[in-house]
């Protein structure tokens, strides 16, 4: 039976060249972007990249000058939102909308309130301002208490309440009317 060796090897050289092959085509379109028809350029050396990047236009950042750290911003609202007596402000910002007479706010606070304490006080606050709630009947997990406050002008609100740890992390944003 001397032909099962060789058998056996050009069946197993016939399986390594198919692997290799396939392997080979695998390494090759290991990307999900598409095909291209057209010829591969060079790449570009990283003198010419860096001149093209250096020539476009700049990124547009957050405008900063209206937000403040550990405090209130300038144009925040603070008779609108009713402050833990213990809130730790993380960062606020008030930026008035170009336009109209909306300012756009947001508030990261912390607080050792309970997070019904916390809506309960924000609540009270924003009720009596004219807003309605619409609360989230089952917050994303993680979050403790999630409503939307909004008033018939289109002023919207949404708080968010993180609980980790005994401690209250409070999220608020959206538009308001200027005072």
């Amino acid at each position: 039976m001397p032909y099962r060796p060789a058998a056996r090897a050009l069946v197993g050289t016939a399986l390594l060249t198919a692997l290799t092959g396939l392997l080979t085509g695998v390494a090759a379109c290991s990307t999900s972007a598409p095909a291209r028809l057209d010829e591969a350029t060079a790449p570009a050396s990283s003198a010419s990249a860096a001149a093209d990047l250096s020539s476009q236009a700049p990124l547009d950042l957050p405008d900063t000058a209206h937000s403040t750290v550990g405090a209130l911003a300038e144009d925040f609202p603070p008779d609108l939102v009713d402050l833990p007596d213990d809130a730790d402000i993380l960062v606020s910002t008030a930026q008035p909308v170009a336009g109209g007479d909306l300012v756009e706010i947001s508030l990261n606070l912390r607080t050792t309130l309970t997070a019904d304490e916390l809506m309960d006080q924000l609540r009270g606050g924003l009720e009596d301002a004219g807003f309605t709630e619409t609360p989230v009947a089952t917050p994303p997990a993680g979050v403790a208490a999630e409503s939307t406050f909004a008033r018939h002008t289109g002023e919207v609100l949404t708080v968010a309440v993180l609980d980790r740890d005994g401690v209250r992390t409070l999220t608020l944003g959206g538009r308001v009317a200027v005072a």
